[in-house]
This record gives C-alpha cells, sequence and structure tokens, in this order.
C-alpha cells in the first residue's frame, strides 16, 4: 500500500501608513500566532457538540497542516468528505488498500505540484504588496535584506540589538488583511528576548527607540519561509506588523 502520510506531514499550510489609490493586492513569534474568528452560536445542541468537535479535532489534524483549502477547490473536498466517510462506515465500494495502492502516487503529485505552484504565487503577491507599499508610503525604507520599514512615532528611549529583551505592542496581519496574532486585540504587551524571534522582527526592532511605532513588512525568507506557521501563515507569506516599543531592558 502507498503511504501518503510522509507527504501530508511535508506539505502542512486598518493601518497608520497612507491609502493610496492604487488597486489593493490580492491574495513574530514562532508558534504563537492565532486565527481571528466571530463568534457565533454552536452549529448542534450540547448532546452532539462533542462529536462534531471530534470532527473539527480530525480537521485540524489532517487539513489543517496540509492547507487543503488552498490546494483543492470545492468539488475535490466534497470527494475527499465522501472517501473519508464512505472508508470510516465500511460502505465504500472498492477496498481501501487497492485505492491508495492504484492512486497515492497520482495523489502525492497532484498535492506537490499544487503546493509548490501556491508558494510561488504567494511570494510573487508579497513581492507586489511590497513594491505597493512603498510606492503610498514615500518615507518607507527598504532595506538591504527586502525588509520594509515605516515609521509611524520616533521614540527617544534605549535602542534594542537581539541581546535585548523588549517590552512591545505589536498587530500582525497577512497582506490580504486577516489578522493572525495581535497584543493589541489581547490587551495586553508582551515582552521577548529579540534574538528569539523572526529574522525581520530583530532586524526591524534593532531601528526602533523606545516609545517609537513603527510598520514592518516582512518577506517570507525573514519570516516563516517556505513552510510557513500552522494554518494561518501560509508558505511562502509575506507579514506585515505595526508594533509599538515601549521598553528595552
Amino acid at each position: 500500500m502507498i503511504s501518503i502520510s510522509a507527504f501530508l506531514a511535508s506539505a502542512r499550510a486598518t493601518s497608520a501608513f497612507s491609502i493610496c489609490s492604487k488597486p489593493a493586492v490580492r491574495s513574530v513569534f514562532r508558534g504563537s500566532t492565532s486565527r481571528a474568528m466571530s463568534s457565533g452560536p454552536m452549529p448542534h445542541d450540547d448532546e452532539k457538540m462533542p462529536f462534531y468537535a471530534l470532527g473539527v479535532n480530525l480537521a485540524k489534524q489532517v487539513g489543517g497542516q496540509t492547507g487543503f483549502k488552498s490546494l483543492l477547490d470545492d468539488d475535490e473536498l466534497e470527494l475527499v468528505l465522501s472517501g473519508f466517510c464512505e472508508s470510516l462506515r465500511g460502505t465504500s465500494t472498492q477496498d481501501d488498500a487497492v485505492v491508495l495502492g492504484t492512486f497515492g502516487n497520482k495523489l502525492n503529485q497532484i498535492l506537490k505540484e499544487r503546493s509548490d505552484g501556491l508558494t510561488d504565487r504567494v511570494k510573487a503577491e508579497g513581492a507586489d504588496f511590497i513594491a505597493n507599499f512603498l510606492e503610498c508610503n514615500e518615507e518607507a525604507v527598504k532595506t538591504d535584506s527586502g525588509m520594509i520599514f515605516y515609521s509611524m512615532k520616533d521614540g527617544d528611549g534605549a535602542q534594542p540589538t537581539v541581546e535585548n529583551t523588549v517590552e512591545v505592542h505589536y498587530h500582525g496581519t497577512l497582506i490580504d488583511g486577516t489578522v493572525f496574532d495581535s497584543s493589541v486585540q489581547r490587551g495586553q504587551t508582551i515582552s521577548f528576548p529579540l534574538g528569539g524571534v523572526i529574522k525581520g522582527w530583530q532586524e526591524g526592532l534593532a531601528m526602533m527607540k523606545e516609545g517609537g511605532k513603527a510598520t514592518l513588512v516582512i518577506p517570507s525568507d525573514l519570516a516563516y519561509g517556505d513552510a510557513g506557521s500552522g494554518e494561518v501563515i501560509p508558505p511562502g507569506a509575506t507579514l506585515k506588523f505595526e508594533v509599538e516599543l515601549f521598553k528595552v531592558s
């Protein structure tokens, strides 16, 4: 039987700056991302929800890690769910081992091709976003590494290095505005060793002083690279942070 698990394990998937009239580009901390979700009613009553939660857990373990939502269209997702349900219930017209042995390699090839292409598209969209940001914000600076630094408020205190611990507020989004992590939304600042975060943060914070606030636009090679982070930050994603530096110690 062809094992697909190896591929599944490796595939995983309003600011203060100027507003530009050009059309919008379409579209931290390691391991500390969180999805911004609206709060609504539970889809079932309390007796049924534990079983619904099991489905959510399975989706997180499989779909969340591999980014199926980005790789498959709606009809293909329906086929995935059909295969899952029929195999689980034992109602499939064909033996599971035969199905996997016949189509496992083709599935791996399809997912790999789409995953590779998706990363390239995400990177290209990030590059377009950076170019548009620079055009719309003349005071923004592009460093040698490719990071964009835009000062929103100059500070007058200490300037950190990677040897320091910093206390900050931050608001992190994808280029389409999706919030993936925000101490501002949680209403509490956070302190951390600057040397322990992504390279874009290390470089950007080192350009700030206590009391300052800035926007950092960080390309993927200075953020989470081709791996992405969890199910919220896609592979190859460019990230935008608004950061306020309160204390350097």
